[in-house]
This record gives C-alpha cells, sequence and structure tokens, in this order.
C-alpha cells in the first residue's frame, strides 16, 4: 500500500496545545497553492521510475492534512487529485480523506469536497462541551460540531471519523461519558480520541509555565482512558491502534499504512515522506517552501534508516495496534538472534499481563496500552 499525505499549512486561529506547522495568514495561500502543484510533478519518481508501468503500482490513500485543508474549496481540492492523477496510477477506489474543521463545513461546501473526490472525513470536534472549546480556543460550537457530522451525513459522506480530546483541566468523567455518548449517538463510524498533550512553544505550555493554566493530571487522564475503551468496545468499536476505534472494519486505511510500515510520500511544508530505506522531512516555512520549489527544487532534509531504526520504528508502530508485533517478519528482517531477545523480552510483559500472544503476534493487553510506549522502549534496540 502505498499513499500521499498533502500538508494544507493554514488556520482560522491557533488551538492552545498545537504545535503542527500552521499559519492563521492566508496572504500566500494561492501561491502555496501553486507550490503544491509543482511539488507533486517534481516528486513523480518518488516511489521509483517504474510506477507507471507496474501495473500493480497504485496510490491508494490521500490525505489532506493541516492546518486545516477544509479552509480549501472544493475547486481547489478537486485540482490538487487532478495533479496528483497526471503523475501518479490511484486506484479507483482509493481512500481520499479530508480533515475539517466543524465551522468550515457548510453544505454547499460538504458537496463541493464529494463531487471533488473526497470520500472520507476527518472532523475535528475535540469536545462536545462549549466551555471545553473555549479552553482549548476552538473556532466552533458543541452545537455546530453536531451540526456538521450531520450536514456530511446529509451530503452522502458514510465514512467520517472523528477527533476527541480527553484529560482537559476542566472536563470532568460525566462530561467526558456525555462527549463519547453524542458521538456514539452521531453513528459516526471512527473516533480518534488523544490526552492533552503540552507540547513546547505552545500556547498552553506557556500558560502553565505562568501557572495560568493547571497541567496535565495523569491520573485523570488514565481514568478517561479506562472509559473510553470500555464504552468504545460496548458500543461496537474495535480498538484496532491505541487512540483509534472503528466499526464495521473502517479502519483509516491511510494512517494504518504508518503502522504497517508502508511507504508514503508527504507534500507541502513540514511534511514527512519514508521510502523504507530512508525518511526526509520538507521545510518547515511556508515561505521557504514556496520560494525553493519555485526554483524547481524540494527543500528537505533525509536520513538513512540504520538497521536499528528499523527495528525499533516496527516495534513502536506494531505494537500500538491490535495486529502486534509479529515474529516471523523480526526473524525475517531483522535476524533469528533478534528474534530470540525478542521473545525472551516479550514473555517478561507476557508474565506481568502486558502482553498477550496469538501464534506468532505479540500484542499488548488492555493493561498494557496504558504503558505502550514504556514497553515498547524495553523492546528496542540500545
Amino acid at each position: 500500500m502505498s499513499g500521499i499525505y498533502l500538508h494544507i499549512p493554514f488556520c482560522k486561529q491557533a488551538c492552545h496545545y498545537c504545535d503542527f506547522h500552521f499559519s492563521t495568514s492566508l496572504k500566500t495561500k494561492d501561491d502555496l497553492m501553486n507550490a503544491l502543484l509543482e511539488e507533486i510533478q517534481l516528486q513523480k519518481y518518488f516511489f521509483g521510475k517504474s510506477q507507471t508501468s507496474n501495473r500493480d503500482f497504485k496510490l491508494e490513500t490521500i490525505y489532506f492534512g493541516g492546518g486545516t485543508p477544509s479552509l480549501l474549496s472544493g475547486e481547489e481540492i478537486k485540482s490538487i487529485l487532478e495533479e496528483i492523477r497526471k503523475f501518479f496510477p490511484v486506484d479507483v477506489e482509493a481512500e481520499i480523506t479530508l480533515e475539517a474543521n466543524p465551522d468550515d463545513l457548510t453544505k454547499e461546501k460538504l458537496v463541493a469536497f464529494r463531487d471533488a473526490g473526497v470520500n472520507r472525513l476527518s472532523i475535528g470536534i475535540q469536545s462536545f462541551d462549549d466551555e471545553d472549546l473555549k479552553w482549548m480556543n476552538r473556532a466552533h460550537s458543541a452545537s455546530g460540531a453536531i451540526q456538521s457530522v450531520k450536514d456530511a451525513q446529509d451530503a452522502g459522506f458514510d465514512n467520517i471519523t472523528i477527533d476527541l480530546i480527553y484529560g482537559t483541566p476542566l472536563l470532568s468523567d460525566e462530561q467526558w461519558k456525555k462527549n463519547l455518548r453524542t458521538a456514539f449517538d452521531l453513528n459516526v463510524q471512527h473516533l480518534s480520541c488523544y490526552a492533552l498533550t503540552v507540547e513546547p512553544k505552545t500556547a498552553l505550555a506557556h500558560f502553565i509555565s505562568e501557572k495560568k493554566q493547571t497541567g496535565v493530571d495523569d491520573t485523570k487522564q488514565a481514568k478517561h482512558f479506562e472509559m473510553l475503551m470500555e464504552l468504545a468496545e460496548e458500543n461496537g468499536f474495535e480498538q484496532y491502534e491505541i487512540s483509534n476505534f472503528a466499526r464495521d472494519l473502517k479502519y483509516s486505511k491511510h494512517n494504518s499504512s504508518y503502522w504497517q510500515g508502508q511507504q508514503y510520500l508527504g507534500i507541502g511544508p513540514s511534511a514527512h515522506s519514508y521510502n523504507i530505506e530512508s525518511r526526509q522531512w520538507n521545510v518547515r516555512n511556508n515561505n521557504e517552501y514556496i520560494s525553493v520549489i519555485n526554483e524547481g527544487k524540494i527543500p528537505f532534509e533525509s536520513e538513512t534508516l540504520t538497521p536499528r531504526d528499523k527495528f525499533n520504528e516496527y516495534i513502536m508502530t506494531s505494537l500500538r495496534t491490535m495486529w502486534g508485533c509479529n515474529l516471523e517478519t523480526i526473524q525475517k528482517e531483522f535476524g533469528e538472534e533478534r528474534g530470540e531477545v525478542f521473545i525472551r523480552k516479550a514473555l517478561h510483559y507476557i508474565a506481568k499481563g502486558m502482553m498477550l500472544q496469538e501464534k506468532g503476534n505479540f500484542m499488548l493487553s488492555r493493561k498494557g496500552k496504558f504503558f505502550a510506549d514504556r514497553i515498547a522502549s524495553e523492546l528496542f534496540i540500545i
């Protein structure tokens, strides 16, 4: 599976917790759009020069992230997809996802996105509580969030995921339950739920350092995570990755390709790419990105992955999924000795009830999911 990620680096306003690359000024939007189209052409051989003649090669996912891709028009989305199809073969059933904020999703715009070719929406709701939304500095209201999902369904979208954040200072246990029940009642196919993290250089980090806000309560976050897993299961959602839950096998194909170590191309400022052997990332500056692209070059840095890098990344990503780490894969890709070391370490966590083994697959138990990063680090090659 191969995919393309496009970073749209614009937002109406800055959420207090966000450290993604974006600008709240739209002055360079047209120039940025042109640069995106140019980079698509410049990257046409990213997956290899034989891609056009290889009948088996097709892009299976295209993902518009950001920033806020829903600030673009349907015509702008359509022009990007048309440019991609000029240089890359795209599967007729490719998953094409667009991240969106509720306040952008008018009925007319939703129809335009559908007509452009978008078949999956990722709506950044974060909370169904107005006080919590205000604390985050989100631009929409709780009622607007609910309406955006209903309007998307009326527009014909039948593959919708929503983002929710838990563990915020204002979010009570009861409100978190209410947020989840609202999501279930909206009959969305997918949930991505994340614990609030305090990233350096964000407004939230500054507020906490100035003692204008309280910090993260780990105990509260753990309780909300437990509630999430229990209620999601009760409502027919499968936890196929630590933070991601799906009904009716509606897994995110694009994100799943990341977790399964598949190659992907990133287009746009700050976008990352991965081709199995190396990783590269574009410059995190809109003006510099536009300037260098206009010179016919791609402004990126890269690193070649060592065997240790590849092993550790495999452990980190696969362990977060319900499929877990596969012993045969480890032995084949990294050697019998590495497989023996992995088994020895994994058995320690199995004995503690933090990991499970099903035939040749090793995955986290519910108890282990609370310590995913720590367990993965113990399984790494140092």
